[in-house]
């Protein structure tokens, strides 16, 4: 009886006795083949296990069921026949070696960079693999991306469903207040005048708020509240307000800090593309119009040889390009003695500064900052012709008569502002009088 009783339970010890792990490609274990082909006429036979495929895999176990029809080959073996493109026949290959792996590894190393596992989790999912699905969207949820890797991931992810949307958690659309308070903070500290260290962040700011307000295939981020537009205001008076103040000190000490004053107005330059996006330019065009003199005479003061200068003859000009625009067609209205002023302080300025900057690239033909395309040119010479044809004829005169006398009369070009003035003055007076003829005749009656 002992010994009966020993034979049982050595073969009950069989019966419990844990299964040698399986591996994948063991044909002597195997008791189904994948067989994988494309119709680029790729053929492989990969020799597997039902157990592991049906425990990894829904579309598998459903192959292996009694629903769906299988045939038998070599050695009595079922065949799955799995038909794929190309391009993913290494990822069924690659899955198919994921079901023998633990599931640790699957949360690990198992990927080895971003293209392999979109590839592997297309493929999971349609051999509805969850376990590798979940590792797939936890691994491309955690690491970086290229630009490549993500325009793969927004052609590739959305057609997935559900399981995979966290991946895309990083590319959804912000709350409005968190876009409000995010500009805000960026255009307080564009605004700022931060240690020369941080400089290069404060631009970094300055461009990404310009491209923040563009207007391109997508609408602006920001929607223009009037708490933006509120919000930038106040920082660029705080701005205006250090710059008056600059001003008024270096006009004593001009040539010891013309690089803080050329970056202020850099910053202006700036400043005029965000408020003329948000079209509330018209504080800045006031409060520019009355430091011009200033500003004038301050760069005039400088050496007009030294590098520093022409760069902030240039900027100087490019400020005053936009305002000058901002004033030439209407989108701030001043009394005619500030436009015709603005013409008088920036006209001679304007015309001074060309050949200085011509001769200065001439000399020095590395100087990219100097190199400005010719279209600011054309502009600001269009603006002076539009803001002149709207002054009274007398002030018109007196500025093409200064105009015809300079030996700069090239640039600005005010030629067509000249053939309108000759035109206009030669029939005012048959004009006038016509008026004066309708307005003897409403009398009459």
């Amino acid at each position: 009886m002992r010994r009966l009783q020993l034979e049982e339970d050595s073969e009950e010890a069989k019966v419990h006795e844990p299964k040698a792990p399986f591996c994948f490609g063991d044909r002597s274990s195997s008791d189904v083949v994948v067989r994988l082909r494309t119709q680029e006429g790729r053929d492989e036979w990969l020799y597997c296990h039902s157990d592991i495929l049906i425990q990894n895999s829904k579309y598998f176990s459903d192959r292996l069921s009694d629903k769906w029809p299988t045939c038998q080959i070599l050695d009595s073996r079922n065949c799955v026949e799995v038909h794929c493109q190309d391009t993913d026949f290494d990822f069924h290959v690659s899955i198919l070696r994921l079901f023998y792996d633990s599931i640790e590894r699957l949360a690990d190393d198992a990927w080895h960079n971003v293209r392999n596992a979109l590839g592997i989790l297309r493929v999971a999912v349609e051999l509805e693999c969850p376990e590798i699905v979940s590792a797939c969207v936890n691994y491309l949820e955690a690491v970086p991306w290229e630009e490549s890797e993500e325009e793969e991931i927004l052609r590739t992810i959305p057609g997935m469903g559900q399981q995979a949307l966290p991946i895309l958690s990083r590319l959804e659309p912000v709350n409005h207040s968190a876009v409000t308070a995010i500009f805000i903070s960026a255009v307080r500290f564009a605004t700022s005048s931060p240690p020369p260290s941080m400089n290069d962040l404060k631009s970094t700011a300055q461009e990404q708020l310009e491209y923040m307000l563009t207007e391109d295939d997508d609408d602006p981020l920001p929607i223009p509240t009037d708490e933006i537009k509120s919000e930038v205001r106040e920082c660029m008076k705080r701005l205006l307000d250090r710059f008056n103040g600059l001003l008024e000190s270096l006009l004593c000490e001009a040539q010891e800090s013309m690089q803080l004053f050329h970056s202020y107005l850099s910053d202006l330059s700036w400043v005029c593309q965000i408020l003329t996006k948000l079209e509330i330019m018209r504080e800045l065009v006031i409060s520019w119009t009355e430091a011009s003199d200033k500003v004038v005479k301050l760069i005039q003061l400088a050496s007009e040889s030294d590098e520093i200068v022409i760069k902030t003859r240039l900027k100087a000009i490019e400020v005053a390009s936009k305002v000058l625009e901002t004033i030439g067609y209407g989108s701030v209205i001043l009394p005619t003695s500030k436009r015709l002023h603005a013409v008088q302080v920036w006209l001679p300025f304007v015309r001074a500064t060309r050949p200085l900057i011509d001769a200065f690239l001439s000399n020095n033909e590395d100087s990219a900052e100097l190199k400005i395309d010719g279209e600011m040119w054309q502009s600001l010479e269009s603006t002076f012709v539009s803001i002149i044809l709207a002054l009274p004829s007398g002030d018109q005169a007196e500025i093409l008569n200064e105009w015809l006398k300079s030996s700069h009369a090239q640039y600005p070009d005010l030629t067509e502002a000249f053939e309108v003035w000759c035109y206009r003055s030669k029939v005012a007076k048959r004009r006038l009088a016509v008026l004066g003829d309708k307005e003897r005749t409403t009398g009459a009656f």
